[in-house]
């Protein structure tokens, strides 16, 4: 349960004015129905997790405790200081005439799968017997953001003050990554 629920916190936390989300909002103005994009954000993310918490279960049992919480302090650290940066616009898809459950499914995927989500959910998969628990607790914290993303769409969506939110998720992360990389070596 712990994997389900840290998962669900991070991703939450980490969607939140992440392109994946704003690519949803994106795709919702395009095909104005935002109850497909949202379903394919789940079949999508949930794709993606889980092959991110399969690599975790596998390498999962080859590292010592202490090196699977300093690989999760990692990946917090690394999630906390890139939500320092602006978010770059997400490409926008416009070319792809693949019809609007796949161009949805497919960008929505490949966004995700290169997300520092998909690291995180690695590293909780690897310290958890049941890495299943990651995969389904990243796929709906990530979709805690990306649904009213998909609702409000574009221009409601950017109307929000997400940078300084995520500044301060950064700083949440940045603070739990710390923690965690002290305990690991112990030095705390």
């Amino acid at each position: 349960m712990d994997a389900l629920m840290a998962a669900l916190v991070a991703a939450a936390l980490a969607q939140v004015g992440d392109r994946t989300a704003w690519l949803a909002a994106i795709l919702s103005d395009r095909y104005a129905r935002p109850g497909l994009v949202i379903a394919m954000a789940a079949l999508a993310l949930l794709a993606a997790s889980g092959l991110a918490a399969t690599l975790g279960a596998v390498i999962g049992p080859k590292l010592a405790p202490n090196a699977q919480q300093l690989m999760l302090a990692l990946a917090l650290l690394l999630q906390g200081g890139g939500a320092f940066f602006p978010a770059k616009a997400p490409e926008r898809l416009d070319r792809w005439k693949i019809g609007a459950i796949a161009t949805t499914a497919l960008g929505l995927f490949i966004l995700a799968f290169g997300d520092g989500v998909q690291f995180i959910v690695l590293t909780l998969a690897a310290r958890t017997p049941v890495p299943a628990l990651a995969a389904i607790g990243a796929t709906v914290g990530s979709l805690v953001a990306i649904v009213p993303a998909a609702l409000m769409g574009e221009a409601a969506w950017l109307k929000l003050p997400l940078k300084p939110l995520r500044i301060a998720i950064g700083i949440i992360f940045l603070i739990f990554g710390i923690v965690l990389a002290l305990g690991a070596l112990r030095l705390v």
